[in-house]
């Protein structure tokens, strides 16, 4: 390719609307990946978090026992450790009310544990909004910067009278890069996107088992 057509000569030559489209889907695909990598290592360590509590939890151990371990760490509690944290302490709170129906005790608890999956989906769901939006958007965005690009090239034939190739080429050339671009930032986003939504929706139905599991259990306690 000759330095006239070159990358950085197409780019720094572009009509300023093409340069602030371009700078806009670099900006995007930044940050883009730089939620993709977030939310890669949120994700791991949800995963790692919900493994590790299971096993602890299904050991057989003395919940109460489980509870004031929390209830120390508390600080650190995520996923299930924070909803099983939510729900007995609701569940001790009101055991100590002799006037409570145990599947009043129970509703509590159960209802303590639905705030806290709540947050913890929030918190995985984090920055997803975003990438579909870069996903969905961008190829449009560098389809804009196209159009305009291959616009100006044709208004520039109107004020010549033998066209050439050499003339339309680098508006093109512009205007396409735009185009690459725009597909650039946008095909890792959707990717990351229906992958981390796959991971987020299998968390959650995670979280509901043990949510509905640990439920049955404090039933047999409040009535026990």
């Amino acid at each position: 390719m000759s330095s006239e057509l070159s990358f950085v000569a197409l780019v720094a030559n572009a009509s300023p609307l093409v340069q602030l489209v371009l700078a806009t889907l670099v900006m995007a695909s930044v940050i883009s990946w730089t939620m993709i990598f977030d939310r890669a290592k949120v994700l791991k360590k949800a995963r790692r978090a919900a493994e590790d509590f299971e096993r602890v939890f299904w050991s057989g151990g003395d919940l109460s026992d489980l509870y004031r371990r929390q209830e120390r760490n508390k600080e650190e509690a995520t996923g299930m450790a924070s909803i099983f944290h939510a729900g007995f302490r609701e569940f001790a709170k009101l055991k100590q009310h002799a006037d409570i129906e145990p599947m009043a005790i129970v509703e509590g608890s159960r209802r303590s544990m639905h705030v806290a999956l709540s947050r913890e989906m929030d918190e995985l769901e984090s920055h997803l909004a975003f990438l579909a939006t870069v996903g969905s958007t961008s190829p449009y965005v560098g389809l804009f910067g196209t159009v305009w690009g291959i616009m100006n090239s044709f208004i520039a034939l109107g004020s010549v009278k033998q066209a050439t190739l050499s003339l339309v080429a680098p508006g093109i050339a512009e205007a396409l890069i735009a185009t690459a671009m725009g597909l650039f930032a946008a095909i890792p986003a959707v990717v990351a996107y229906n992958r981390y939504s796959n991971d987020v929706e299998r968390l959650n139905n995670r979280y509901q088992d043990f949510l509905d599991e640990f439920t049955t259990l404090l039933q047999r306690q409040a009535h026990g």
